[in-house]
């Protein structure tokens, strides 16, 4: 049971009161009775305002079902008509440019790599933060970007085949981005500083310098013994590491050891679909985490090899520039925080009535008063080298949901003594309401934005509920070439650059889901620096490493540029709803899609529910590990329930796929000594009820969403085994 305090006309859980008054609320500037009041004001203020959005939502949806029943054969004019008279496609309005101040370089200017991690697990949150650097050699070595063929094995010792392979391709690397006027860098021998300018020694006894010398960017050691040289090309860093006594140095005729790559430039702190928070114990974690990022403080400690280390967040990197004054680099990632959205309430604070308040308005506050510490210097190291708080804010529907974040955001300065427009925010484009209106959504917040992006998941799950009644939807794995979800991509970078993103904020693009599969990411990954994005999500530091190989060789600003005199207005192909036509796949065909949609769900819920995981690698039904979060269950249960409604496969089928396939996430998590097997009393699972109710109950959730049915189901577990996170 939680305990409650009595604050004004709020009831607040006591360790989340607990929690902001001893921890958060000093040093901060903002007293306590002035906070709490506030609070209370803003939560009553505005609650009935997200009400009604929800209330609306709610009422296009049905209109749009029952369209649909009414239309069986419809016809796209009066389709758009439709939605048109029903306010839910948008006037577009006149252009404009995003005003959005402040906005730091990795925003701004730099094109990199983005992670995103659940903050309530605080060494994936550091391993994060720090990701902004990641050894290229590592990188190459433990993946498979470096075959084992020819006895290039990774085997436990190291294999010196695979590390010269590994070398000559980061040596490679360094021809192509900084060429030497004369040889290969393969040949060097020596680096050093003569006149401010990097010479190279080769093995000929030749000198040489860099084609272009401007990419020399510093140094650390001494101009004849080096032990860094800081280089930079298309705005982000990497260094070439220089030790003749270390394994691997003293094998390079050089003395090169590493190859030290700038890869996550921002990394997204998740509060939201990568975390199992359904409760105020559950919240309180999540920001005591931010809160120890923020001020720098937060620790985490791990055994490796048997020995225990503690993790921090890293410091700075410093080198001498090449006019010999001090040069300062970030040591960690810019982090931006992820908010929940609108839709959903939690128990961590109640109105005078008792009744729960809208989870998305405490985040807003909370997350904020937690940032304000580092934006008054109150930490070890400061986030924002601009003054400025970043917070993601997904799953809204439209521009009136926009404009209410951004009033929304306003009140959380005022109360908090922020100046106007403090708070970023980052629009996630992953709702077909935002993308059909996207540049209508933008404007609402044009002075603020610092964000939108992509999201296969998300987007394909709406799509599938918007469109529920239309008729049966194309197998999952044919949705990637659909005619709506090319034209939402392109429209999604044609909007932000047609606003002004250039130079001022992200175009993002959405995650690599399969973090050992590294030489796919990498044929496949530079697309989205070509497409116009200037950073794009990858599941772990490893990933962030080499997918910064590609903002080297790709100019994301050169590309900008050229698209940004092709605008084309997409929003027809857009509203092409992804219907299957030709309906006559095999029996075979339809259970091959049932089976992979239920193992997915029930590999990713089983965790979430039962052990409060939000966010892990899991194994797919060919057993190839992929990186989920709750964006997997949208699509894959509303892909099942929608097949159900037109009666390509019934329910009984469906509960038996279940079944069968709960045996094999059964085996597929045997090692783990805290899983709970669903097979075979499949009625006392709550793993295995809370799957089956995001499929048949999948139809009548609000947009398709997951989270109502994940949190009952996981408080119901918490409080059958007694769980305490």
């Amino acid at each position: 049971m939680t305990n409650y305090m009595n604050v004004g006309r709020l009831q607040v859980a006591k360790e989340l009161f607990e929690f902001i008054n001893y921890e958060v609320l000093p040093e901060s500037g903002v007293q306590q009775e002035s906070f709490w009041n506030e609070f209370e004001k803003l939560i009553y203020d505005l609650t009935p305002r997200n009400k009604q959005l929800l209330l609306e939502r709610n009422e296009i949806q049905n209109k749009i079902h029952s369209w649909h029943r009414n239309n069986e054969q419809f016809e796209f004019k009066a389709y758009r008509a439709f939605l048109e008279e029903i306010g839910y496609l948008e006037d577009e309005g006149e252009d404009f440019k995003i005003t959005t101040a402040n906005v730091d370089e990795e925003i701004a200017n730099q094109a990199g790599p983005q992670l995103v991690v659940p903050v309530n697990n605080g060494r994936y949150a550091l391993n994060a933060a720090n990701a902004r650097w990641g050894s290229l050699y590592d990188a190459l070595y433990g993946t498979d970007v470096i075959s084992e063929e020819n006895d290039a094995h990774r085997n436990r010792e190291y294999n010196p085949i695979r590390g010269e392979n590994v070398i000559s391709f980061a040596k490679e690397f360094l021809d192509k981005i900084v060429p030497l006027k004369s040889g290969s860098h393969k040949d060097v021998v020596q680096y050093r500083i003569r006149d401010h300018k990097l010479i190279v020694e080769l093995i000929n006894g030749e000198e040489s310098t860099l084609a272009e010398e401007e990419k020399f960017a510093g140094y650390q050691g001494e101009p004849t013994s080096l032990n860094t040289v800081l280089l930079k090309n298309n705005a982000i860093h990497f260094e070439i590491q220089i030790d003749r006594n270390h394994p691997i140095g003293k094998r390079d005729a050089a003395g090169v050891k590493d190859i030290l790559l700038e890869a996550a430039l921002s990394t997204i702190m998740d509060c939201e679909d990568s975390v199992a928070a359904v409760d105020a114990e559950d919240k309180v974690l999540v920001y005591r985490n931010w809160l120890g990022l923020m001020k720098g403080n937060l620790s985490a400690s791990f055994l490796k090899e048997g020995k225990e280390h503690i993790r921090t967040l890293s410091s700075d990197r410093t080198y001498t520039a090449p006019n010999g004054k001090s040069l300062s680099l970030s040591g960690r990632s810019l982090m931006l925080v992820r908010n929940v959205g609108h839709l959903m309430k939690i128990n961590a604070i109640l109105t005078e009535d008792g009744e729960e308040v809208f989870e998305g308005i405490i985040d807003a506050v909370v997350t904020s008063l937690i940032a304000k510490h580092s934006l008054i210097g109150n930490c070890l190291h400061q986030n924002s080298a601009k003054g400025s708080a970043y917070i993601v804010k997904p799953k809204m529907h439209g521009s009136k949901e926009v404009a209410f974040a951004n009033e929304l955001f306003n009140r959380v300065e005022d109360m908090l003594g922020l100046n106007r427009n403090t708070l970023k925010i980052g629009v996630m484009d992953e709702e077909r309401r935002t993308s059909l209106n996207l540049k209508a959504c933008i404007r609402e917040v044009k002075e603020r934005v610092a964000f939108i992006n992509t999201g296969f998941l998300d987007r394909t799950g709406d799509e599938i509920h918007t469109s529920m009644e239309a008729g049966p939807m194309i197998r999952k794995n044919e949705m990637k070439a659909a005619c709506w979800l090319h034209a939402y991509e392109k429209s999604n970078v044609n909007n932000g650059l047609s606003a002004g993103f250039q130079g001022k904020a992200q175009i993002g693009k959405g995650m690599w889901a399969m973090p050992d599969m590294m030489a796919d990411m990498m044929k496949n990954k530079i697309g989205h620096l070509k497409a116009g994005a200037n950073t794009a999500w990858v599941p772990s530091p490893t990933a962030a490493t080499l997918h910064a190989l590609h903002y080297h060789e790709v100019n994301v600003k050169d590309v900008q540029t050229r698209l940004l005199n092709e605008y084309q207005d997409l929003r027809n192909d857009i509203l092409q709803v992804p219907l299957a036509k030709n309906r006559a796949w095999t029996k075979e065909e339809i259970q091959q899609e049932l089976d992979n949609n239920a193992q997915g769900i029930l590999g990713y819920v089983v965790r979430w529910v039962e052990q409060g995981i939000g966010c892990s690698k899991v194994p797919d039904i060919h057993h190839v590990g992929l990186m989920e979060d709750r964006a997997t269950l949208r699509i894959s249960s509303q892909h099942v329930a929608n097949w159900i409604h037109h009666g390509i496969c019934k329910k009984e089928q469906v509960e038996e796929t279940l079944k069968r396939m709960a045996i094999i996430v059964d085996q597929q998590n045997v090692d783990d000594p805290k899983y709970r097997p669903m097979a075979p009393n499949f009625e006392h699972s709550v793993a295995f009820q809370a799957a089956c109710d995001l499929i048949f109950k999948g139809f009548d959730q609000p947009n398709g969403y997951t989270e109502p049915i994940l949190h009952k189901r996981r408080l119901e577990a918490k409080e059958k085994f007694a769980i305490n996170q």
